[in-house]
Formats: C-alpha cells, structure tokens, sequence
C-alpha cells in the first residue's frame, strides 16, 4: 500500500529542520530555500505547518505539463519532475491547489519526491511532526490522537474518508467529535 507524508501540526515546533535535511539531501547544502518541504507559521494562532506536494493520484501538476516532465514514480508513488523535458514554464506550479510544486532560487521546479521512499524530513523531526504512513496507518493516528483528546469526552467520534485511491484524486481525512 502506498505511503503518503502525514503532518501533525500539533507536534510541530517550527525547528524546520525538515527544511534543511531536505535541502541537504537534494543539493548537497543546507538552505531552505532549495527546499521542496516548507514550514508556514499561521498568522492567527502561531502554529506551525510543514506542507509539501500531497503526491496526487491524478495530479493537475501533471496534467498541466505540457511535455509530461511530471509522472508517477510506480514505486514511491510520489509525482517526480524529469529534469530533462522540463523547460521550467511554470504551469505545474499555477495547476497546483495545494502549493505543493515550488520554484528554487534557481527557477527550477520542485517538489517533494519522497526521497526514493526514505523521506529525511520524517528520519530528522524529533517531534514526530512528520509521518511516513499508509492511509490506515493515517486513520489509527488520528483516531488515537483525538481519542486522548477533549473530544472523546463529547460523546464520540465520528471519521470520513473523502476521495479514494480509486477515484485518482487526494484522500481527506476528517475526524469529528459529535454527540
């Protein structure tokens, strides 16, 4: 089963060492703005978020290549740029409703490439902000999570699932709790 990046903003800390580890392993430096992991802070509660490419089934990046740089690697599962057909036009970057596909310093594009299946961004945050899981795996976090949480008090949860490998696009996952 295909394993995805799962980020638990709650763990994250803002140490963005993700950042630096991804850059180091893609470029031999460290600088986060060669990067294809970025870390938002948001401005209303001061949260951190790690966010990267959310490796779509049926990626618009893809669709929006018009030289098909962007395929499916059949073993990560992760959407990885051919270097050689991309001319950097951008388009994956304006297809992309998630801002996932970035531009470097350098304008070239990049996005998250799963490291081959071993992402470093996951290997390096202590924190555990950052997962490397199957879609059930995914399912048993965020239920334990929200199980030791104030929810579980309510009454109870309920889970849904929107999207399905199946349907080609991204996979949601919302856990609510109810009465």
């Amino acid at each position: 089963m295909k394993k995805l990046l799962f980020f638990f903003p709650e763990k994250c800390t803002g140490c963005r060492v993700c950042e630096s580890m991804c850059s180091l392993t893609h470029t031999g430096e460290i600088n986060p703005a060669r990067s294809r992991i970025r870390v938002f802070k948001s401005e209303k509660d001061g949260t951190d978020l790690p966010m990267t490419c959310l490796q779509c089934e049926d990626a618009l990046c893809a669709k929006a290549c018009p030289v098909g740089a962007i395929k499916l690697d059949p073993i990560t599962g992760a959407q990885v740029t051919d270097t050689t057909l991309c001319f950097n036009c951008r388009m994956c970057v304006i297809a992309c409703p998630f801002g996932g596909t970035l531009v470097d310093i350098d304008n070239r594009i990049m996005r998250c490439d799963l490291c081959g299946g071993d992402p470093q961004c996951v290997k390096f945050c202590e924190t555990k902000a950052i997962e490397f899981l199957t879609p059930d795996e995914i399912v048993l976090a965020r239920l334990k999570q929200t199980a030791m949480g104030p929810l579980y008090a309510t009454g109870g949860l309920v889970a849904r699932v929107t999207g399905s490998p199946g349907d080609g696009g991204t996979q949601l996952l919302q856990i609510d709790g109810c009465r």
